[in-house]
């Protein structure tokens, strides 16, 4: 019947329709995998330590790599005059003459003295600060640069220097670049193999944590089961739980690996010209990334995401089967 003052319109209990239709709008279905569990928290604390440690290999193995290419292209562009100290000689006058004879040699396009500054800095890291390198026997460098395309007959160029300097040598570096750029070449084989590891580790946790969800929501999907919904229905719940799970925890573990590159990046960028920030330098140069590194952490973060959602609908589907071979043996 209708209310004639108020136009409302009342059940034959005289109950509003408005109230008895206002809990079916209001009413929603609830979620096969419940959104926030003590699981699905943990799993994303997992994968965000698991996407946080691998995009921190990606990231070392990257600079580790593009230093043994600077260090490979060195070889061809930079040589280094060694000039040892001895009583009675004038090293700054033996440097000049050292220096004059490589500008000169053909193949050779400069040479730069490597000045008592740069010299202490070197020694700092093994002998501290405050040297007098006056006071000590320490050979000088001079800085020699070639020609890529046209290199310098090193032979040559060696005893043209020590007919001149006999107390100069010269050295193009190739024995030792050869042997760290075969560490750097290891390092990075290494690094792959513990970033495999470490997304099998990421597999197995979400398998775990999969299993633990489904164990908790197993009467539910059996009787999803049961009543006729389809096994790809269900399939796609989970994929899609743990699809957001998995993006949401991997993002968190990218961002701070980005955070972490970008903060030594700045310390690297404030601490030139200190000695800890010149070996770190040699080592792994400027510690950017680059573009191809960022790339690489955001591959990581949707690959992290993606195998987080097939292994969720792998497990599904394996654990539907098992349902469904109980009632052919129960049959």
């Amino acid at each position: 019947m209708t209310d004639t003052t108020s136009g409302a319109t009342f059940t034959e209990d005289g109950i509003a329709e408005s109230e008895v239709a206002l809990p079916r709008v209001r009413r929603r279905m609830a979620p096969i995998v419940p959104a926030q569990n003590v699981v699905g928290r943990a799993l994303v604390s997992v994968i965000a330590i698991m996407t946080f440690l691998s995009c921190l290999t990606l990231g070392v193995v990257s600079l580790v790599r593009d230093t043994a290419s600077v260090w490979e292209a060195q070889i061809s562009r930079e040589a280094t005059i060694q000039i040892r100290p001895e009583e009675g000689l004038d090293m700054e006058a033996a440097l000049e003459s050292a220096s004059l004879i490589a500008r000169g040699f053909p193949g050779i396009t400069g040479a730069r003295i490597v000045d008592r500054a740069a010299t202490t800095r070197l020694l700092e890291p093994w002998l501290g600060s405050g040297l007098n390198i006056d006071e000590l026997p320490v050979p000088r460098l001079i800085i020699v640069t070639i020609n890529e395309d046209y290199p310098p007959n090193f032979a040559k160029l060696r005893e043209a220097i020590v007919s001149q300097v006999p107390h100069a040598s010269l050295d193009d570096h190739r024995t030792w670049v050869d042997r760290l750029v075969t560490m750097a070449r290891t390092t990075v084989a290494i690094g792959i193999a513990a970033l495999v590891l470490m997304l099998a580790a990421t597999v197995l946790s979400v398998v775990f944590a999969t299993r633990g969800a489904m164990a908790g929501n197993g009467h539910i999907i059996e009787v999803l089961h049961f009543v006729g919904a389809e096994g790809r229905f269900i399939a796609r719940e989970f994929r899609r739980h743990f699809l957001a799970t998995g993006m949401k925890g991997a993002a968190a573990g990218g961002i701070g690996a980005v955070l972490v590159f970008l903060i030594v990046s700045f310390w690297s960028s404030r601490n030139l010209a200190t000695p800890e920030a010149d070996q770190a330098t040699a080592l792994f140069g400027n510690f950017a990334i680059g573009l191809s590194g960022y790339g690489g952490v955001a591959l990581i973060v949707v690959v992290i995401g993606m195998l987080t959602a097939a292994t969720s609908h792998l497990t599904v589907v394996a654990y539907l089967s098992d349902i469904e071979s109980r009632q052919s043996d129960a049959g």
